[in-house]
């Protein structure tokens, strides 16, 4: 692991090409430190400096960045000493070709990182669904036992990383303790793409943690679902013997079926970790799905030997991550109640069912009547190439009204439920629920207000990517959230 001066060396007046700027701040963050440390920069990204004015401003005194802005240049991928990318480029890129062709080494900020930090004790978290929550969760127990640990030689500090808004993985080099961040940790969310650089540098964490394997990206992955689960296998598949694998148990017997071996330790926890009754554990977050990431995060604090205390008052503080199935208020009766995350069909129907049932017998419901305790759902947007078959038979009988934002997701709804020819903020009656196609937020949340009664939640569980109408995911929750924040 290098030191901090070393990691000065690595950068200094090396030319390098960041494919993507955007505006979540991983990438923002990410120049920001290799501009600090004297790279010579070249940004380029297929959006305008307009899209790009927030990011820009904050990159206005560095003096050692280009940009090519609007589009990229194959030039700018052929004289690079490297390229760094966001994850979601896609797989037949010409330019990441036209890097590999003339031997420049691609990375992603985690896989940057992971390169030069061979001193910290990497935790990853991956999944379909579930992930931030079980990173989050890791995190703050960890956080917490490590602050109140006693008599170590050495302090060690717990950093949370990965595909995290605003957080730059690489600038962590910068923060891990001194020599080398030997016995940092670092709890990184791992994403496919992220996985997919992991598997460039042939590396895999300490602890891996795996919840579940369902069909999501498949508009990237071209409908290849075998090319999405080996960018996910990296997380395990290099892996030591004295390293750890945390899975569910359909991801093992998948895992099982694809590999016959691998080098680590596994173990597959169940919601029996909670401490042997859940009933002792006063749990806040909602569902099914969500003591399941619990029990993820739980067994990774047994892993290191974590205090069962500071675990289980931990856990019970645990209020979750923002948007995802995020309580916001109540208002008059109507609970208001944030998924924007939710971007798979699989994600709205197990939001759909944690407040159905709610948690420990709190929300008693039926969600499909059309009286007391029913659910208007706010939903739909872009395709990305996913299977809504189970979403248009199942969401109907659980929901009361369905506000849907205009998109291809919507698009293939509509059709699935056999509607056409519909007009946006028009009343479809079918399926015994009123249907309505909306273009922005504000229309939605006045519409859900109309539809809602006392006792009725308002949930936003999209089930579909964000964009279109909206710059992304967390602009799509904090859309709904100022709206919802705003109602007298």
């Amino acid at each position: 692991m290098a030191t901090k001066k070393e990691i000065i060396a690595l950068f200094k007046d090396k030319r390098i090409t960041i494919m993507g700027l955007g505006l979540l701040g991983g990438a923002l963050n990410d120049t920001i430190f290799l501009a600090e440390h004297g790279a010579d920069l070249t940004v380029t990204d297929l959006k305008t400096a307009e899209q790009l004015k927030s990011s820009l401003a904050k990159l206005k005194k560095y003096k050692n960045i280009k940009y090519v802005l609007a589009e990229h240049r194959l030039e700018d991928f052929r004289e690079a000493d490297m390229i760094l990318q966001p994850g979601n480029v896609p797989m037949d890129s010409v330019y990441l070709a036209e890097a590999k062709k003339n031997n420049i080494p691609v990375f992603v900020s985690e896989s940057l990182f992971a390169k030069y930090a061979e001193g910290v004790k990497l935790i990853g978290v991956t999944g379909t669904r579930g992930k931030s929550t079980t990173t989050q969760l890791i995190y703050e127990i960890l956080k917490v036992a490590f602050r109140q640990a006693q008599g170590l030689k050495k302090k060690t500090t717990v950093f949370l990383a990965g595909n995290v808004k605003n957080v730059s993985t690489l600038a962590l080099l910068d923060k891990v303790n001194p020599p080398a961040g030997v016995g940092d940790i670092v709890v990184m969310e791992l994403d496919s793409w992220a996985l997919h650089g992991m598997g460039d540098i042939k590396q895999s964490p300490y602890i891996s943690v795996f919840t579940n394997f369902m069909v999501d990206h498949q508009n990237f992955y071209k409908d290849n679902m075998n090319l999405y689960f080996a960018d996910k296998a990296n997380i395990f598949v290099y892996q030591k013997p004295d390293d750890y694998l945390v899975a569910g148990q359909e991801v093992l017997k998948l895992i099982q079926k694809k590999y016959k071996k691998w080098g680590s330790k596994v173990i597959v926890p169940d919601i029996g970790v909670l401490g042997g009754s859940t009933s002792k554990w006063k749990i806040k977050l909602l569902g099914e799905h969500n003591r399941q990431n619990i029990a993820y995060a739980v067994t990774v604090a047994r892993i290191l030997d974590v205090p069962e205390k500071i675990i289980k008052k931990t856990v019970e503080g645990y209020k979750g991550v923002p948007g995802r199935l995020e309580f916001i208020r109540e208002i008059k009766g109507v609970k208001y109640y944030n998924d924007t995350t939710a971007t798979t069909p699989d994600a709205t129907l197990a939001a759909l069912k944690a407040l159905k049932t709610g948690q420990n017998g709190t929300l008693k419901h039926s969600a499909g009547c059309s009286g007391k305790g029913g659910i208007v759902l706010i939903s739909g947007g872009t395709d990305k190439s996913l299977d809504y078959r189970v979403y248009v038979k199942e969401v109907p009988k659980a929901v009361k009204n369905l506000i849907l934002f205009k998109g291809t997701a919507t698009d293939k709804i509509l059709k699935q439920l056999r509607i056409m020819n519909y007009e946006l903020r028009i009343e479809i009656q079918k399926n015994k629920i009123p249907i309505v196609v909306v273009d922005n937020m504000k229309d939605a949340v006045i519409l859900a207000k109309k539809y809602a009664v006392k006792n009725d939640i308002i949930l936003l569980s999209p089930g579909a990517a964000s964009f279109g109408i909206f710059k992304n995911e967390f602009d799509r929750g904090e859309q709904f959230v100022d709206k919802i924040k705003n109602i007298k």
